[in-house]
């Protein structure tokens, strides 16, 4: 069910190329990761996947270990600006940890209290943040050592900011995006977006 926005939404070009699975939308619901804390209540993720949708190959030691990120499809592939602005932040030493999918993906998930409690940024991983006019655009979880732009900088839509990787509260390479209305993350309000004219829902295979 597709969830209506009370908020004129920020309208976005999608940040990649290729084929990207959509996951955690707030075309399904809000807040899109069943939270509300540190203005998520419309971030929205993509994870990268081959012709046949997929990640990954999945087998049996995918249930039960954890993977090498570089295993998959989308490690590595290129982040773009989704909108024209000004780099406003950036973090890009922290480490690309394995992934984890199937049962090891539960106890991943027990385990990020630490992540919260330490804030945003340590959910968030590497990532780039893009002031627009007052709204502030993020994009989070970029491979270690890959970002390409600096604070202050003047990016315009379709230029490569990173590459996607598997840093911060991430059980496997992907993109998180979201938009809010100031720097100050415990403060700002959530912004709503979209991609066009639309706002894919989870499950649904965009390519750009």
């Amino acid at each position: 069910m597709t969830v209506e926005m009370t908020v004129e939404p920020l309208v976005l070009a999608y940040p990649f190329t290729g084929r990207w699975l959509v996951q955690n939308s707030p075309g399904d619901r809000v807040p899109s990761h069943g939270t509300t804390r540190f203005a998520s209540s419309y971030a929205i993720d993509f994870v990268p996947v081959d012709g046949s949708g997929r990640s990954a190959a999945f087998g049996l030691e995918s249930l039960f270990r954890p993977e090498q990120p570089e295993k998959f499809i989308g490690f590595g592939r290129d982040v773009l600006a989704p909108v024209r602005g000004t780099v406003a932040a950036i973090h890009d030493s922290a480490a690309d940890h394995p992934a984890y999918r199937g049962l090891r993906s539960l106890g991943y998930a027990m385990t990020q209290r630490r992540r919260v409690d330490a804030g945003w940024p340590a959910l968030a991983g590497n990532h780039v943040m893009i002031r627009s006019d007052v709204t502030v655009v993020a994009l989070c979880h970029l491979q270690q050592g890959s970002v390409e732009v600096q604070v202050g900088q003047t990016v315009r839509i379709g230029q490569r900011l990173g590459r996607c990787g598997n840093s911060g509260n991430s059980t496997e390479p992907h993109l998180h995006v979201q938009a809010i209305s100031s720097m100050d993350i415990s403060l700002a309000d959530a912004v709503p977006i979209r991609f066009g004219d639309t706002l894919p829902t989870n499950g649904t295979i965009v390519e750009a």
